[in-house]
């Protein structure tokens, strides 16, 4: 990979998070808690807008900076976990940290394993709509499973 390539598109390694040596994905997964906080303090539907929207210019950030590096799939590129977690992370929003916890854990299994269509979805079209398809339905998943745990547990 080029690393001065990947550097010219902050908003696709989220801020640096990308460009870690270790785990760039957990680590850009972390680097969505501080923004999911932020929208807490908002009410339900500008946060859903934000999330949407760091969704949408995911798509076209993730495919500007596959194309500059020549992969299709550039591990530095993380705006996909970030998109991802905020996902899951909605479907939690007023439920606590501890729900938090768990929609992160279960979001990094589903985008790890990738089982069944989210294993499928990495391969359904450009770089950008593969990049972050995998880890919107991951953190579809990862969010609804959270909700369901938060209200079996009555948390």
């Amino acid at each position: 990979m080029q690393p001065n390539a990947i550097r010219k598109h902050i908003l696709a390694h989220w801020f640096g998070c990308g460009l870690v040596p270790r785990a760039p994905g957990t680590v850009g997964t972390l680097g969505a808690i501080p923004v999911h906080w932020l929208l807490t303090k908002v009410s339900i539907f500008p946060h859903a807008l934000v999330v949407l929207s760091i969704t949408l210019v995911g798509f076209v950030v993730a495919q500007l900076a596959a194309k500059a590096v020549g992969d299709e799939d550039p591990g530095a590129v993380v705006i996909d976990e970030v998109a991802g977690m905020l996902i899951a992370g909605w479907f939690v929003r007023d439920r606590g940290w501890p729900l938090l916890a768990v929609a992160f854990v279960l979001f990094r299994l589903l985008d790890i394993t990738k089982p069944g269509i989210i294993d499928r979805a990495q391969r359904v079209g450009p770089p950008g709509v593969s990049i972050m398809l995998d880890d919107i339905l991951a953190g579809l998943g990862a969010g609804m499973l959270s909700w369901l745990c938060g209200f079996a547990l009555k948390l």
